[in-house]
């Protein structure tokens, strides 16, 4: 019990220490690539912590899988570096023994990964594409503000107002560019109000002004003076788009009538279940790797589980991939990564308990009498 309770503690500051430093390293990335987007004008400002939590909400179960393997691997590398796990074997105890408790351990936190997967991946998905289109579908009056330069969402419009008067609806210094029946049209004005039009639109009433139409090298270029001139802006509703596969609920995807050989419902589903899969095999493989020979170095262990990680992880994007292009079916994909994970964690154990040299020299003898 003392070995248990001392395994459980250094097992929880380890995971949570590893999550924080994963979770650290995420949001700097996002933060960087949101911002960008909303600097190439993709998504509002105003909205990029909104959108930096969701992607962190999406991406958790997947930081979380990689904290578990990669504590589970630093307190065992600890006790051997420690000779801990010495005293461990001499109460006649073995490797084996590890097991129980550790899975005690990583039980709770897969279960989480498996709900992560499931149901907050999704969800953090479509609130975000949500978010993007809805910034998308904005009017161009929504734009408009005071000594910018705004370009509509479709670029084919460019409002600049030096002075805004929002609860009397007036602007002041008004320049307007619009491309219309394939030439450049630009307005100007001192002054100007918002106004609401019939059906909900609203337009920009534009006084005493002049209009500039075609190109001044060519013959039709022409020069106008308006008294009022009026520009149509129709607000777009802010519809739902249709969720992708990665925003599916659970029960749309197992309730997609899309029964054809590529199906990418059936492969986004192969990924969620996959995951909390992933998570115990990663853990069951880290109890025998954590083995540390003092002539190899300290760190052979945690090269050998980056690799094993992105093995793993890759195979199991190939598989999604397999199966939503119509290559591999669900059945058969789901599987074989799994129990090759598995078999691969049994025989390293395994072969700790019985090094594989001196249990292949007791076997040999009666393997090649029964041949």
């Amino acid at each position: 019990m003392i070995f248990h309770q001392a395994l459980r503690r250094e097992l929880s500051f380890t995971t949570g220490g590893v999550f924080l430093v994963l979770v650290t390293i995420m949001i700097t990335t996002l933060v960087i690539r949101i911002l960008g987007f909303a600097a190439n004008g993709a998504v509002n400002p105003e909205d990029a912590l909104v959108l930096i939590a969701l992607a962190t909400l999406g991406y958790m179960a997947v930081l979380l899988t990689v904290s578990l393997f990669v504590a589970v691997l630093i307190v065992l590398v600890r006790w051997y570096k420690d000779s801990e796990m010495i005293v461990w074997f001499a109460s006649g105890l073995s490797i084996a023994s590890l097991i129980r408790p550790i899975l005690r351990f990583a039980a709770p936190l897969i279960v989480i990964i498996a709900l992560l997967a499931l149901f907050v991946w999704p969800w953090a998905n479509r609130e975000s594409t949500i978010i993007s289109q809805r910034f998308q579908q904005r009017s161009d009056v929504s734009m408009v503000a005071a000594g910018q330069f705004r370009e509509s969402a479709k670029a084919e419009r460019v409002f600049f107002i030096e002075e805004l008067d929002v609860d009397k609806s007036e602007v002041k210094n008004i320049f307007a560019a619009e491309m219309k029946n394939g030439g450049l049209s630009v307005a100007v004005a001192s002054t100007g109000f918002i106004e609401n039009a019939a059906g909900g639109g609203k337009s920009i009433v534009l006084n005493h002004g002049r209009r500039y139409e075609g190109l001044p090298t060519q013959p039709d270029f022409r020069i106008l003076e308006f008294a009022e001139y009026n520009t149509n802006i129709h607000s777009k509703s802010a519809l739902d788009p249709a969720p992708r596969d990665r925003e599916k609920t659970v029960s749309e995807l197992l309730n997609d009538p899309n029964v054809s050989a590529m199906n990418p419902n059936h492969a986004e589903l192969l990924w969620r279940i996959g995951l909390p899969l992933m998570a115990l095999g990663l853990v069951l493989i880290a109890i025998p790797l954590a083995y540390v020979n003092p002539r190899l170095g300290n760190y052979t262990a945690m090269f050998y589980a980056v690799l094993i990680y992105l093995i793993y992880s890759n195979l199991l994007n190939l598989a999604q991939n397999f199966v939503s292009q119509g290559k591999v079916n669900v059945y058969v994909a789901a599987w074989p990564i799994h129990a090759l994970a598995f078999s691969i964690a049994f025989l390293l154990i395994r072969n700790r308990i019985n090094p594989s040299l001196k249990w292949w020299r007791r076997q040999l003898p009666s393997f090649l009498a029964n041949r």
